[in-house]
């Protein structure tokens, strides 16, 4: 551990700011979780409103800094293209 103040103190913003950035990438991935499942339903509605929330939180965690604009436009992408895909089985 550091010896200087300032730096024991960064150390715990660190911990608290990986902490946060974790849980919101594990709340994406549930929500993607979500619309791959829900995919595989009938209810196109809510297949879209659940699409819309992962768009949302993408968008959100690139302003946040959590996720780099490109990661959150791939992921995006990936799962547009893989809904597609099962809607069209």
């Amino acid at each position: 551990m550091a010896n200087i103040k300032s730096a024991k103190k960064r150390v715990l913003i660190a911990q608290r700011n990986t902490e946060r950035n974790v849980a919101f990438k594990t709340t994406i991935k549930t929500a993607v979780k979500k619309v791959l499942n829900c995919a595989n339903s009938e209810d196109r509605n809510e297949l879209n409103s659940l699409l819309s929330k992962v768009y949302q939180l993408c968008d959100k965690a690139v302003s946040k800094g959590i996720l780099h604009k490109n990661t959150a436009a791939r992921k995006k992408s990936r799962l547009t293209k893989a809904v597609n895909k099962i809607i069209a089985q």
